[in-house]
């Protein structure tokens, strides 16, 4: 704990000053991101950088006395330089940017546990769970159920709320973990850390959104807590910002009646978030940053050094051209979706002994978008950097049905000349064809898609009861360079067809 050892030492030495005056320390400034996804690198906006950031966070460490610097989970995944160096970059930027208190998001088991475990010996930082029973796990003695941190004669709990791993992680990748209900174990610590260890204040970092397709959000943590003072969350990349007309509320009722503060930054890095917390009276104030190009162009050469031996491996696939993007290809429009799920039915028919008659690839499975120009090997491996293969299924109708009141509201890919149509306000679909012929819910029908979803990833609990047929050889990056550089595509300049292939319709 390098860096919260100077941290608590300034804070003594600032306590003693104040106590001379016949006054105590309240302020601490709480720094945090979230979700930042192995952005280590500036996007192609040229927002973000671990290296601007440092500039950054050193900045406000210099002008303010009592700093902790927070992360909200999800530090892993994206890029190549987790696909290429499976979380020792991202621990290593952690460490040089000095983080005091760490949780895990669900994307840091994507390794496995063994994997996660090994990163997390090499962290600095407090690793927090509160509602993760990691004890028969290679986390075991990696993870704290809370950490205090004194300011001055004041003292400031921190606990981790994380999400319930089943349906969101595959079971393979956190074996022996087990989830505590959220709320109760949210409550009980915070209770416990009020009552008896004599905190101050309670801190919860969320890793379960402010928004979420399942389980518990960060409002209804508010609204079931009484101990609870701040909230930093994570997960649905919300950008809360008070200054904005258009985002989400920031003070939130809690179940005292009191109003508390629930933030988040987005995601990539591209925002920090900076809170001014007077302890004594629990009042939070937030300043969101964007992380962009400074006046000076000021980066961190300490972290260029840091960088400079992984960028050999990244920039050799960045510089592989495949094929040529004519039209920009966004994660929001349903171009990219339309083509995944296209090229996932063109490989599963590569190996299914019967015909295809339908795709699906979830919308979470697609992490980056392409600009116009030519289109890289290292590109495609940054929009689909999972360790995913595609899968075919036979499944009936029935199952399908199920799963597509789950696919339709988040805006999944599909293909095979299918149509959804669903009421977003009660998220249920209305109408579902098959070669134009409504779906059967007792025909039994082939489709392709990828492994983590056939085995009931991201909720689609009904395909577990499909029958397996086969699968790729390949990851699903491999499979779709190959499509474009090699398959149906070669040669093709890459257009997105956005036409919605499901499509809201109220009732």
């Amino acid at each position: 704990m390098k860096h919260t050892s100077l941290i608590i030492s300034a804070s003594v030495a600032t306590a003693m000053l104040l106590g001379a005056l016949g006054l105590s320390a309240q302020k601490l400034v709480l720094l945090h991101t979230n979700d930042t996804h192995s952005q280590i690198d500036p996007t192609s906006k040229n927002l973000g950088g671990v290296e601007r950031r440092k500039v950054l966070i050193d900045s406000i460490r210099a002008a303010e006395s009592d700093v902790l610097l927070i992360d909200a989970g999800d530090m892993v995944q994206g890029t190549l330089f987790f696909s290429l160096y499976g979380g020792e970059v991202e621990r290593k930027v952690m460490n040089r940017l000095g983080y005091d208190i760490q949780i895990m998001g669900n994307h840091e088991f994507d390794n496995g546990i063994d994997s996660l475990a090994h990163v997390y010996r090499g962290i600095d930082a407090d690793i927090v769970s509160t509602n993760y029973d990691v004890r028969d796990t290679p986390l075991d003695g990696l993870v704290k159920p809370y950490v205090i941190k004194q300011v001055g004669d004041k003292k400031v709990g921190f606990i981790g709320i994380n999400l319930d791993p089943k349906g969101m992680i595959a079971d393979r990748n956190y074996t022996g973990l087990k989830y505590l209900d959220a709320i109760k174990a949210a409550n009980a610590t915070a209770w416990h850390l009020k009552h008896n260890e004599r905190v101050d204040r309670v801190v919860a970092i969320t890793h379960i959104g402010y928004i979420a397709d399942k389980g518990v959000t960060d409002p209804e943590l508010v609204a079931a807590s009484e101990d609870i003072d701040l909230i930093i969350g994570g997960h649905s990349h919300t950008v809360i910002d008070e200054n904005d007309p258009s985002s989400v509320p920031a003070r939130l009722v809690n179940a005292n009646g009191d109003t508390i503060l629930v933030t988040q930054t987005g995601k990539s890095g591209l925002n920090l978030g900076q809170i001014d917390f007077d302890i004594a009276s629990g009042r939070a104030v937030e300043k969101l940053y964007t992380v962009g190009p400074r006046l000076d162009a000021k980066v961190d050469g300490t972290m260029t050094e840091l960088l400079r031996p992984y960028r050999r491996g990244v920039d050799s696939l960045m510089n592989v051209r495949i094929g040529t993007v004519a039209s920009v290809f966004d994660t929001s429009a349903n171009g990219l979706r339309n083509l995944s799920a296209d090229m996932v039915k063109a490989v599963g028919e590569r190996f299914s002994p019967a015909a295809v008659d339908l795709s699906v690839i979830n919308v979470g499975g697609i992490r980056s978008g392409w600009d116009k120009g030519p289109l890289t090997k290292g590109e495609v491996m940054n929009s689909f950097p999972f360790d995913n293969r595609v899968s075919v299924l036979e499944i009936t109708g029935k199952d399908l049905r199920e799963a597509f009141d789950i696919i339709a509201p988040r805006g999944d890919g599909v293909s095979g000349n299918v149509n959804v149509q669903y009421d977003p306000a009660t998220g249920r679909c209305t109408s579902i064809t098959i070669d134009g012929r409504p779906l059967d819910d007792d025909r039994k029908y082939v489709l392709a898609t990828i492994d983590y979803l056939a085995q009931g990833g991201d909720y689609l609990k009904s395909f577990t009861r499909g029958r397996h047929i086969g699968e790729s050889e390949q990851v699903l990056y491999d499979d779709f360079i190959d499509y474009i550089a090699d398959g149906p595509l070669k040669g093709e300049k890459l257009r997105p067809d956005n036409t919605p292939r499901i499509v809201a319709v109220q009732q």
